[in-house]
């Protein structure tokens, strides 16, 4: 099964009065739908835009694996693990909350930032917490995350290629930019695809693109 969700249907979240526009594919915070409540451990896609000099202040997370993707900008991130990064486009960041940890999430820099930042629920609750920053992450290294018992896969396709859809359980395809079509599916930039149980499938890129695609059980 191909459920295809388009990002104009995404639910509006964040705070406008402190330069913070989010975008939810899943139920979030005061935006609740029983129907859209997670797909296997992933529990929310949020796109995310902030204005220079906005963020997020520090703020606690507990049992969630959260992996975020730069997209234009740069995340001036520190947290309780003792890091203090700066995440860019092309870095795979990962923060496994464990037991408890606390962060801060900004944009101390001149330009607009925007990021993807995937929540994912643990296969077992607790631990230590931890923090990973992958620079530069190449097209053919997926970046597991064994907690969670998922693969994420970065493509970013140039036109006319085609990118091989795993053949996981469940696999969901958020679009970062370009056009797509998967099984006769027209996909741009915030659209997303949930796949379950499916085998074979490709996605063709129309225009250069980026992709984040999940393997999921």
């Amino acid at each position: 099964m191909i459920d295809v969700r388009r990002g104009a249907d995404r639910y509006e979240g964040g705070d406008p009065d402190a330069g913070i526009a989010t975008l939810h594919a899943f139920s979030f915070g005061g935006f609740y739908d029983p129907d859209n409540l997670r797909f296997g451990p992933l529990l929310a896609c949020n796109e995310e835009t902030l204005v220079p000099g906005a963020g997020f202040d520090e703020h606690p997370h507990s049992h969630t694996e959260i992996v975020t993707w730069v997209v234009e900008g740069e995340l001036t991130h520190k947290g309780s693990t003792g890091e203090s990064t700066l995440v860019r486009p092309g870095d795979v960041q990962h923060l496994g909350a464990g037991s408890g940890a606390r962060h801060v999430e900004r944009n101390d820099g001149a330009a607009p930032l925007r990021f993807v930042q995937t929540w994912l629920a643990p296969l077992a609750a607790g631990g230590e917490p931890s923090y990973t920053l992958v620079p530069r992450i190449a097209d053919d290294t997926p970046y597991e995350v064994p907690a969670a018992g998922a693969v994420l896969h970065v493509r970013r396709p140039g036109a006319g290629e085609r990118v091989a859809v795993p053949a996981a359980e469940r696999v969901y395809m958020h679009v970062v930019r370009g056009d797509l079509r998967l099984d006769g599916e027209e996909l741009g930039p915030g659209d997303a695809a949930r796949i379950t149980g499916e085998r074979d499938l490709e996605i063709l890129a129309g225009s250069p693109g980026e992709l984040l695609i999940w393997e999921l059980p």
